[in-house]
C-alpha cells in the first residue's frame, strides 16, 4: 500500500469514526459491543481503487458489493450525472413522463433478450425481485385463460434473491433467512446445478445433467399450481460463486415453457457484463418471461434497478380502470432520472466495440494468476465465470469437509488481503473476487498476488 496527504484532519475523521460507532447500524456485519472494529474509512475513489482516511490506497477487489463496473469516479458517468443534474434531479413516474428513464427503458430493450419487451424500474435488486414475484402472481389471475391455481414459486436450495419479504421466500441461505422463516410464504425447493458438492452424489458428465433433469421433473408435477420458477442464471452468487453446469439453464427454461411456467431470471448479479456476455441468460440464449436488473446497471453509482417483461405479460395487466388489472406497486424513486442517465453511460460504455470480449480474457488472466492454490490442501475450488471468481477453502479437501463457522477462515482471509492493499469480502469460506470489467492486466497480477498471499498466510500448514 502506498500513502496520501489524508483530506481531512485525524481529530474530524476520528470523531467521525465515533459518529459511525454510535449510530451506523452496518448490514450484514455483528456488532460486538464489547470488542469495537475499525474498518476502512474511505474517503476517496480513483479508477480500480479506493483512498481511505490514512491515504491508503486499496484495490476495490469486490466491485464494491458487486456493482463497480467501470472503476470510480469515471468521467463519462460523472458528467452524464452532472449534466442531468442541469435539468432535473427527480420526478416521479407515477402518471408521468422523464427523458432519461424513457431513453434507458427503450435502450434495455434493445440489449436485452429478445421478446422483453416492458421495463419496470424500482431501487434496487431485492425490489426489482419483488415486483417479478408479484408480476407473476397476478399474472396467473388475469391472463387469458386465468389459472389462480398457479399461484406458488420454485427456487433453487441455497438461492439468494435479496432482503425484503418475498426475495427472502424464495431465498434459502439459512444464515440470511432462516430467522424469518414464520413470517414467509411457503416455496417449491430444487436442487442446486452444484457439480462440486452435488447434491445428487454424481459426478460430470457421467451425471447427464441429473440435477436439470430432475427440475423438468419438478416443474412438470407441479405446473398446475406454479406461477413461476426463479433462478439466478449461470451463476449462483450468495451460494459461493457456483457455475451452473452448460445446459443446465436451457434444460429448466424449455421446461417452464413447455409446462406453462413463466421464468424469472435473476440477472442482479449476473447482468451488464459480469459474465462476459452482457447478461448471463445469452450463454444459453433463453429468455425469460421476466428478468431482473439491478447492482451493475448504473456503473455502481447510484441505486437502480429494473424488472424486464414479455409483452404477453404485461398484456395481462391492460384494461379499463373499472376492470383493476393494474399492477398496484411502485417506489417513490422509480425511473430516477439521474440514475437513468448514469444508466445510459454505463451502457454506452458496456457496448463499445471489444469491451465485453475483453472479460473474458481478463477472467482467465485471474484464474492463472491464481494457479499456485491448486497446490494448497485447504483450497477445494476455484470457480470462475467471466470475472465472477469464488475460491473455496475446505478443512480437507480431499474429502471437501468444510472448515467450522467458528473459525472464520474466509473472515480473516479477507483480513489479510486487506494488509496487502486489497478489499475484498468472503462468503462464509468462499473468498470472492470480482473487481471492476476495467481492471489493467497489472492490477489483475497485483490481485492475484494478495489473494494467493492472503491464504498463504491464513492457512500456512495447507502447502503442499
Amino acid at each position: 500500500m502506498t500513502s496520501e496527504q489524508p483530506g481531512e484532519e485525524a481529530a474530524d475523521l476520528e470523531l467521525l469514526r465515533q459518529w459511525d460507532w454510535d449510530h451506523v447500524w452496518h448490514p450484514f456485519e455483528p456488532h460486538d459491543i464489547g470488542a469495537p472494529q475499525k474498518p476502512p474509512l474511505f474517503v476517496r475513489g480513483e479508477g480500480c481503487w479506493l483512498i481511505d482516511s490514512e491515504g491508503n490506497r486499496v484495490l476495490d477487489g469486490v466491485s464494491s458489493l458487486w456493482c463497480n463496473l467501470h472503476g470510480h469516479r469515471v468521467p463519462d458517468i460523472d458528467q452524464a450525472i452532472r449534466d442531468q443534474l442541469d435539468q432535473l434531479a427527480h420526478s416521479s413516474l407515477l402518471g408521468a413522463i422523464n427523458i432519461p428513464a424513457a431513453r434507458l427503458a427503450r435502450k434495455l430493450v434493445e440489449v436485452a433478450p429478445k421478446g422483453l419487451s416492458r421495463v419496470y424500474f424500482s431501487d434496487d435488486g431485492a425490489t426489482a425481485v419483488e415486483a417479478a414475484l408479484k408480476i407473476a402472481f397476478q399474472y396467473q389471475q388475469q391472463r387469458p385463460n386465468p389459472q389462480p391455481g398457479k399461484n406458488r414459486f420454485l427456487a433453487l436450495n441455497e438461492a439468494y434473491h435479496g432482503d425484503t419479504l418475498g426475495a427472502v421466500a424464495v431465498g434459502d441461505i439459512p444464515r440470511f433467512h432462516r430467522q424469518f422463516g414464520p413470517l414467509l410464504f411457503p416455496v417449491k425447493r430444487v436442487c442446486q446445478p452444484f457439480c462440486y458438492r452435488c447434491p445428487l452424489n454424481l459426478k460430470r458428465p457421467e451425471c447427464a445433467l441429473a440435477c436439470a433433469s430432475e427440475a423438468t421433473e419438478l416443474i412438470g408435477r407441479h405446473a398446475h399450481e406454479l406461477a413461476a420458477v426463479i433462478v439466478e442464471p449461470v451463476v449462483q452468487g450468495a451460494a459461493g460463486m457456483v457455475v451452473a453446469p452448460a445446459g443446465w439453464l436451457e434444460a429448466v427454461a424449455l421446461a417452464c415453457k413447455r409446462f406453462d411456467v413463466l421464468l424469472i431470471a435473476d440477472e442482479v448479479a449476473t447482468g451488464f457484463g459480469r459474465t462476459g456476455r452482457l447478461f448471463a441468460c445469452e450463454h444459453e440464449g433463453i429468455v425469460p418471461d421476466l428478468m431482473c436488473l439491478a447492482k451493475g446497471i448504473t456503473g455502481g453509482y447510484l441505486p437502480l434497478a429494473a424488472t424486464l417483461a414479455t409483452e404477453a405479460v404485461f398484456q395481462a395487466f391492460c384494461g379499463p380502470p373499472s376492470e383493476g388489472r393494474a399492477f398496484y406497486h411502485g417506489h417513490t424513486y422509480s425511473g430516477n432520472p439521474l440514475g437513468a442517465a448514469a444508466a445510459l453511460a454505463s451502457l454506452e460504455m458496456l457496448l463499445k466495440p471489444g469491451y465485453l470480449a475483453e472479460v473474458e480474457t481478463k477472467g482467465k488472466q485471474l484464474e492463472a494468476g491464481l494457479a499456485v492454490l491448486a497446490k494448497h490442501a485447504h483450497v477445494g475450488e476455484i470457480r470462475r465465470k467471466g470475472l465472477m471468481l469464488g475460491i473455496e477453502l475446505v478443512a480437507n479437501s480431499v474429502t471437501r469437509a468444510p472448515f467450522g463457522a467458528a473459525e472464520r477462515v474466509g473472515r480473516r482471509v479477507t483480513d489479510h488481503a486487506r494488509s496487502h492493499g486489497v478489499l475484498l469480502r468472503p462468503l462464509g469460506d468462499v473468498v470472492v473476487v470480482m473487481p471492476p470489467l476495467s481492471i489493467t492486466g497489472a492490477e489483475i497480477d497485483l490481485l492475484a498476488q494478495a489473494v494467493s498471499r492472503a491464504i498463504f498466510e491464513t492457512l500456512p500448514e495447507g502447502f503442499n
